[in-house]
Parts: C-alpha cells; sequence; structure tokens
C-alpha cells in the first residue's frame, strides 16, 4: 500500500491531447468507464485506450452517489453480479495500491410491515442460498447494531426487524476513481478530459470513430459508460436504450462525532443513513419522478427524506444540513443494468443501473472489459443482454431497488 500520494489528483495521471486513433475507445470517465478501461488492459492486454470525459474526471455520477456497497440482491443473476463486486472491492484497495478508505460497517435493511418481513425473510433465504453473507436480525438486534435507531412500538412505522449484510459497506467515491486512473495511466492507456463526443462514424453499420469537441478519433471498438447520458449517446449512434433518466439527489449533514457505526436503509419510509469518515451523516431517498438530464432535484424529495430520518433517528432532529448535490441516473425498466453488445458492430454499452451503479463498480468493469475484448458477453453479463426486453428474460430487481442506493 503506497504511504504517500499528491494531494492533488492531477498529480496521479497523465492529462494528454488525443492520438487519432485506438484499438478502444471508452467514452465516460467515471468509475466504471475507468474500471472498464483498467481490466481491459490488466486481463485483456488492451492497453492503445482512451477514457473521454466530456467535463472532469469522475463529475457525473462517480462522485455524486452516496457510496453504499452491498450484494444482498434477490435474484440469482443480481447475486452473482454484485457478491463478484464486492469481491472485487474487498482486494481492489492493495491490488490499486490506494487507500480509498473502504469500510465494511455492515448494512441494514428495516422492515415496517408485515410484507416487509415477508419479502425481506424472504430475501435473506435467497441470499444464503446463493452464498451471500445476509441475515434476520430482530429489533433487539438492530438496537444493539445501531443504538440511535428509533425502535420504539410509538412511532408511526415501527421498526419489525432487518436484514443484515455484515460484508457490505461504503467507500470514498472520488478516490475510487482516482486510483483507477492512476492504475490505468500507468498501463499506458489515455484519460482524456473536457472532450465531450458529438457522434459517432460508421462504416456500414460499424462504429470506426467518433467525432468530438477536440477532434476525430478513429477507434476499433468503442464502449459506452454514461450512465444518465446513455440514452443521448445510444440516439447519435442509431439505437435506441430502453432506460429513462431521473434526477436523483443526496445530502450531508455538518461534521459530528461518530455516532452512526453501520448503514441503515428503509425502503418503507424511504430513506437511507450513513456516516462518512469525515463525520457527516450522508442521507438519501428516491429518485425524483420527472424524466431529465440535470443534476439538480426538487426541494420536496429533500424535505421528505429528513422527516423520514428524523423519524428513525431523533438524534438528528438538531443536525444541520450541509449540502445537496443530483446525479442522473439511468433506470430500466426491470431496475437491473444492461451490459452488452449493441445493433451497432463493435460498439458496446453498460447502462440502466439505476442507483445500483456505484457499488458495481468493479463487476462492471470487468465483464464490460470482457464483452469489448472478446465479443462476447462474460457468464455473469450473459443475463443482462439488451435483448432480453425482446425477449422477455427480465430480471426484476425493484424490490431491492425500491429506494435509491
Amino acid at each position: 500500500m503506497a504511504d504517500l500520494l499528491p494531494e492533488h489528483p492531477d498529480f496521479l495521471w497523465r492529462n494528454p491531447d488525443p492520438k487519432p486513433s485506438y484499438d478502444a475507445v471508452i467514452v465516460g470517465g467515471g468509475g466504471h468507464g475507468l474500471a472498464t478501461a483498467y481490466y481491459l488492459a490488466k486481463n485483456h492486454g488492451m492497453t492503445n485506450i482512451a477514457v473521454l470525459e466530456r467535463g472532469w474526471l469522475a463529475g457525473g455520477n462517480m462522485a455524486r452517489n452516496t457510496t453504499i456497497i452491498r450484494s444482498n440482491y434477490l435474484w440469482d443473476e443480481s447475486a452473482a453480479l454484485y457478491e463478484h463486486s464486492l469481491k472485487l472491492w474487498e482486494g481492489l484497495p492493495e491490488e490499486l495500491e490506494y487507500d480509498f478508505l473502504f469500510s465494511q460497517r455492515g448494512v441494514m435493511n428495516l422492515a415496517h410491515t408485515l410484507q416487509d418481513v415477508r419479502e425481506s425473510q424472504r430475501r435473506v433465504n435467497a441470499n444464503q442460498l446463493n452464498g451471500v453473507d445476509a441475515e434476520w436480525i430482530t429489533p433487539d438486534q438492530v438496537k444493539e447494531l445501531c443504538p440511535i435507531i428509533n425502535t420504539g412500538d410509538d412511532i408511526r412505522y415501527p421498526v419489525m426487524g432487518a436484514t443484515y449484510q455484515p460484508r457490505a459497506g461504503i467507500a470514498k467515491h472520488d478516490h475510487v476513481a482516482w486510483a483507477f486512473a492512476r492504475k490505468c495511466d500507468e498501463m499506458g492507456v489515455d484519460i482524456i478530459q473536457n472532450c465531450e463526443v458529438t457522434d459517432f462514424i460508421k462504416d456500414g453499420n460499424r462504429v470506426v470513430g467518433v467525432e468530438t469537441s477536440r477532434g476525430r478519433i478513429n477507434a476499433g471498438k468503442v464502449g459506452l459508460a454514461a450512465a444518465g447520458n446513455s440514452s443521448v449517446l445510444a440516439d447519435l449512434a442509431g439505437f435506441r436504450l430502453p432506460i429513462q433518466s431521473h434526477p436523483l439527489q443526496a445530502l450531508v449533514s455538518e461534521l459530528f462525532e461518530p455516532v452512526h457505526p453501520t448503514v441503515v436503509m428503509s425502503n418503507h419510509v424511504h430513506v437511507y443513513v450513513s456516516q462518512a469518515h469525515k463525520g457527516e451523516l450522508v442521507m438519501g431517498a428516491g429518485v425524483d419522478s420527472y424524466n431529465g438530464y440535470g443534476q439538480r432535484g426538487g426541494f420536496h424529495v429533500i424535505e421528505e427524506q429528513l422527516a423520514a430520518a428524523v423519524e428513525l433517528f431523533p438524534i438528528f432532529a438538531r443536525a444541520h444540513l450541509l449540502r445537496t448535490w443530483g446525479g442522473t441516473v439511468d433506470t430500466t425498466f426491470d431496475a437491473s443494468p444492461i451490459i452488452s453488445s449493441t445493433p451497432i458492430d463493435q460498439m458496446y454499452v453498460n447502462a440502466g443501473w439505476g442507483t445500483g451503479g456505484f457499488k458495481g463498480t468493479p463487476a462492471a468493469g470487468y465483464t464490460f472489459a470482457h464483452t469489448i475484448a472478446t465479443d462476447e458477453a462474460h457468464p455473469l453479463n450473459a443475463p443482462y443482454a439488451l435483448d432480453r426486453f425482446e425477449t422477455g428474460r427480465l430480471i426484476d430487481e425493484h424490490g431491492a431497488a425500491a429506494v435509491a442506493h
């Protein structure tokens, strides 16, 4: 593990001008784009790669999320993908030689109704069958793990228990991006910021390059990893993605001494809370209901999530809000991602992660790199092909993704 790292992230990688051509171009300089480039170089020996970012590196959803990492998803396909991701997370600080504050403090999903209890216990059973470290805990155990939760029976939505995954946790989002960027740069990958893709160059039905705000770049292969703006890029390329983009907001409080030892989520009350390493309370809720590409949201969502948080955590009633922010999430109709080839030859897409993109970062890069390099799906992302919306082989994870996380 490196003991000392430059304080400014720009020192961690070069900022080169784009070359005339690359073997592969990845559109999107967030976590998924950088992880894809890293695994293309590490696992497949492809180093003549460019990662194109229209703004600054990790300036999209990567540094606008609330950093929760977990793998306790219901369906076999989801559990396999996210558990692979969690296992990669567990080795990445050493592999990338960067301490990005990965903290396995556990995640609780609260149950407030009998239906919540039934669905939660079903998910625990499914998780255990898939080798995921999930368990059902009682209200007393919830209180023991997180003493500041109100588990009394005199509140609107009393806590009736929770699922708990001890290996889950959080990490420092922008540091994760910097760690991947530094390793990509060491292996010869060009990271090109302030380079917006404006069009795709095709020879018949095959993509052969991209037009950008910094000129034409020829490419043997093109991978799209632009999250909320994926539908815009797909339209430029000439095909449609079955996704909708929504604003997603979150907020942090002023700094406090450590009071919140784990991550607590509640789909029913619709809020989730953790405490960052510096001491801020990090809170989020669901996506704004309208479609849009703006990195902002409505005040009413903040108001509702704060009311829910104070009900569960009365100690927060006097906490001061420090700042809020928004991202743009791309949601599919089955709340599961797309990691797939596209109708355009040599073009591939990684999109539709909704609110689960950060936790899936390593597995997204690992499997997407395999698909780009070999032109075949990895077994983990084979179920996430684009054509499942035609065949009906959907992976409906709305129950696991009802609250943004």
